[in-house]
């Protein structure tokens, strides 16, 4: 099922692209309605799950998250089981599913290397997992995410 949004949600929506935490009277009076009706509009998108959240972007100054991207390979039907234990792991983001060499592939994100360490060991130690393999994300070159 494809989601439908109007011209007005498109507008709002890359209103929160370039400020998530504009206020609400603000994005109101940008789009030229009622604060109301723009407040009902985001709690529609975000249970229709067209914004499926809020993020923050740390500036100069303040030390950013050690991201890694992980390739999981899983034992035949085992999937629900690893999901299920990769969705406990605080330091899991996003889960995939993909086609290729590896089953899943798994966003993870720590403060340290230490805890990211302690994740990466985690995942390979779930039960069904049978391989990992790791890349830490060292740069970001292009971001087009918002």
């Amino acid at each position: 099922m494809t989601l439908q949004i109007d011209e007005t949600d498109a507008e709002l929506i890359a209103l929160l692209k370039r400020d998530a935490r504009a206020p609400v009277a603000e994005l109101a009076r940008q789009l030229g309605l009622a604060r109301t009706t723009v407040q009902t509009r985001i709690d529609r998108l975000l249970e229709r799950g067209v914004i499926a959240g809020f993020t923050l972007r740390t500036g100069d100054g303040i030390a950013a998250p050690i991201r890694a991207t992980v390739l999981v390979s899983i034992a035949p039907r085992t999937g629900p089981g690893v999901l299920s234990r990769l969705r406990a792991l605080p330091n899991v983001e996003a889960v995939m599913t993909v086609s290729g060499r590896a089953d899943l592939v798994v966003e993870i994100s720590a403060r340290t290397t230490q805890d990211l360490d302690a994740a990466l060991d985690d995942i390979a130690e779930a039960k069904g997992v049978q391989s990992s393999e790791s890349f830490i994300h060292l740069s970001t070159k292009i971001d087009r995410r918002g």
